[in-house]
């Protein structure tokens, strides 16, 4: 691991000039490229305190031996020279979107004498115009199927092609006239290129003048009375409309445009195009990469750019392109995608209307891919075998996981204080058995304390059903679970204490309405936190006298794992399916607090001193409030008036009274900014 700055160039050295520049190993390969409008004001970030950086960009200034720049004239020419320098160096610490599928193209070849229509895949070649990615090749087949009869290009191989001419005999197609048969004369070069050049307009959305042209000439053959060539012209509308079917309308201004999305997390993005031509979406593609370097959105989108028109010229870069967050450069970045389009292209943020609907459509495409990139990463057999021997292996446990919880607490700023616990066996999600907590120790907010409680309750219901089905008896000495723990456990004099059913109300139900058990201990209990978190968690455990549970946390802002009595965290390399699955877990152990925590906080919102009158319902209350307006107005009511409300006897009335003067406020709420006392809300609502 190198210092870096031991390869730090002096003070003045660097040019205050744009620029790209290049990190490199101690073996002088390329390990990282990026450039800057300023030189010395980016490269001076990487060589600041190593704790201060990113964990992603520490790894990276330590892993380098060496840097050096190339100073250029403007932020375009540095944009261009950075992808080509990334494309040549292909550097290990760069984003690299990686298509998450090999994407099939309509092509036409018009680089040759006679253009074909194809399928193609892989690289593009020169002269041969492209339209997609489509998702399936059979998509392409049908769409072509049905525009051969008005356009009938050639689509045959080579071969195929060589071996008509000499027998002088078409091929199939020609004979049911799907193909125009230049192979044997039918139509000279020069006709058989205008069809190829009509076929490539259609293609590229000019659809509405083609479709105009056939059904005025289908009139003109009808009032001739030549029936039969008008109705071959109503076919070919009937087809080429049905082509179009198939992409739909999505804006109706007959738009030109890329619309892109990113999702995120902290260690993978899926990107997803949606490539709009005449108003119709005609391909989608998308890829998946891991953030190897530390990028925020802007600079995926950046990246992303880069990749779709590093290599295209001309119509290949449309007139608009849509996205979710602009480059760091907006104007360096448009006027490059100008440069390779040979027109203006606008850059920008889709704010309101249809392209907004569509770029939100977009979004949720991106969302799904990245969802499905994790599923199948997660379901692999394999893959999840590896990441529990890699978890074992990092946290120095005698055998695999195979049952992990892990646990998470959540609260607003010390209210509605609640904590999660998520299980997962062989890798995978028991959410059967996923439980909900709420903090009832104490009030406020302290992440430790109540780790330690719910670690604590957890715990000790998995030992009093140890106890209830005769696992071990009482007086078992110190092979017991609980012979290091003189209070609670089989060692103590007595049975395990009652604990109160705090988290009966929260947790899923066998059929007969008791609470499941916590029956299954786990042999990894990971909580979400650092050395805080994991000493609490360790403490409860030995308090209860269990020892045969491991225990780690999973910080999220740098991924480190930190186990108990340790100074230094354990790292993970980024591309273990061990850190992997452990952040899964830890994810979804904080979607699931969170949930339950906006639950809950939605109730306490709602909720009204009406609630507490005893066998006072909603319907009831409903009346009350309708009849007096609001809570205040009922509050100021007497029991006589509060009698008059239809179905409020005199007691209810009375009981209502009380409670409205128990939750009356000893002062009027002021608005510090404008002095006014706020008034209670006519809705009936204490927050």
């Amino acid at each position: 691991m190198a210092d870096p700055s031991s390869y730090r160039p002096k003070p003045g050295q660097i040019p205050d000039s744009p620029g790209v520049y290049k990190f490199r190993d101690e073996h002088r390969r390329v390990i990282y490229v990026g450039k800057a409008k300023s030189l010395r004001q980016r490269l001076a970030n990487y060589f600041q305190d190593l704790s201060g950086l990113h964990p992603r960009t520490r790894t990276m200034v330590t892993t380098a031996a060496s840097v050096e720049w190339t100073v250029v004239s403007t932020e375009v020419e540095a944009l261009q020279l950075e992808y080509s320098w990334i494309k040549e160096f292909d550097p290990r610490f760069n984003v690299k979107y990686r298509d998450d599928k090999s994407y099939p193209y309509l092509a036409v070849t018009l680089n040759e004498e006679f253009p074909r229509v194809q399928v193609m895949r892989g690289a593009k070649k020169k002269g041969v115009r492209y339209f997609g990615p489509y998702g399936h090749a059979w998509a392409i087949r049908e769409t072509v199927d049905l525009m051969l009869r008005v356009f009938p290009v050639r689509t045959c191989s080579a071969g195929v092609f060589k071996n008509a001419a000499r027998t002088g005999r078409p091929c199939l197609l020609g004979y049911i006239g799907k193909c125009s048969a230049p192979c044997v004369g039918r139509v000279t070069p020069e006709e058989h290129r205008e069809l190829a050049d009509d076929f490539c307009d259609f293609m590229a959305g000019r659809t509405g003048t083609y479709i105009r042209r056939l059904e005025k000439d289908m009139m003109a053959a009808a009032e001739e009375m030549e029936y039969e060539r008008a109705a071959r012209l109503r076919d070919d509308v009937e087809a080429l409309k049905r082509a179009m079917e198939k992409s739909a309308v999505v804006l109706a201004d007959a738009t030109d445009a890329d619309l892109i999305a990113v999702a995120e997390d902290e260690l993978e993005a899926a990107v997803q195009i949606f490539h709009v031509r005449g108003g119709r979406v005609r391909g989608q593609r998308g890829w998946v990469t891991d953030k190897v370097e530390n990028v925020d959105t802007s600079g995926l989108v950046e990246h992303a750019l880069q990749q779709l028109y590093g290599e295209e010229t001309g119509d290949s870069v449309p007139k608009e392109v849509l996205v979710p967050a602009l480059p760091e450069d907006p104007e360096a970045v448009s006027q490059w995608l100008a440069g390779r389009r040979g027109s203006q292209v606008s850059l920008r943020i889709p704010q309101r209307g249809d392209k907004k609907d569509l770029m939100a459509t977009v979004q949720r495409n991106a969302l799904q891919a990245l969802g499905l990139h994790k599923t199948k990463r997660a379901s692999d057999l394999t893959t999840r075998s590896r990441a529990l021997e890699e978890i074992a292996e990092a946290l120095g446990l005698d055998t695999a996981p195979l049952r992990i919880e892990c646990f998470d607490i959540s609260h607003l700023q010390g209210d509605d204080v609640v904590a999660s616990m998520v299980v997962f066996e062989d890798g995978l999600a028991r959410k059967g058995e996923y439980r909900r907590f709420q903090i009832k120790g104490f009030e406020g907010q302290d992440d430790v304390r109540s780790m330690h409680e719910v670690i604590s309750r957890r715990f000790r219901r998995y030992l009093q059903e140890k106890e209830r089905t005769g696992e071990w008896e009482e007086g078992t000495g110190t092979d017991g679970p609980g012979a290091d723990s003189p209070a609670v456990g089989p060692a103590a004099t007595g049975p395990v204490p009652a604990v109160p059913d705090q988290d009966a109300a929260a947790e899923p139900r066998e059929d007969d309405g008791r609470p499941k058990r916590f029956a299954y201990p786990p042999q990894l209990l990971v909580v979400d936190g650092g050395q805080p978190q994991v000493a609490a968690a360790k403490r409860a455990l030995d308090e209860l006298g269990i020892d045969d549970i491991a225990v780690c946390g999973l910080a999220k802002r740098l991924e480190e794992v930190w186990l108990p009595d340790d100074d230094d965290p354990v790292v993970l390399p980024r591309s273990s399916e061990g850190l992997y699955l452990l952040q899964r877990v830890r994810d979804e152990a904080h979607r699931f607090a969170i949930t339950y925590q906006r639950a809950k906080r939605a109730k306490r919102i709602r909720s009204s001193p009406l609630d507490a009158v005893s066998g006072l319902g909603e319907t009831r209350k409903q009346a009350l409030i309708k009849h007096f307006g609001s809570v205040k107005k009922l509050r100021q009511a007497t029991i006589d008036e509060i009698c008059e409300v239809p179905g409020i006897g005199r007691r209810t009335a009375e009981s209502v009274a009380v409670a409205l003067a128990a939750a009356a406020p000893a002062t009027p709420a002021v608005n510090t900014a404008t002095g006014e006392i706020i008034e209670e809300d006519d809705g009936g609502s204490t927050a």
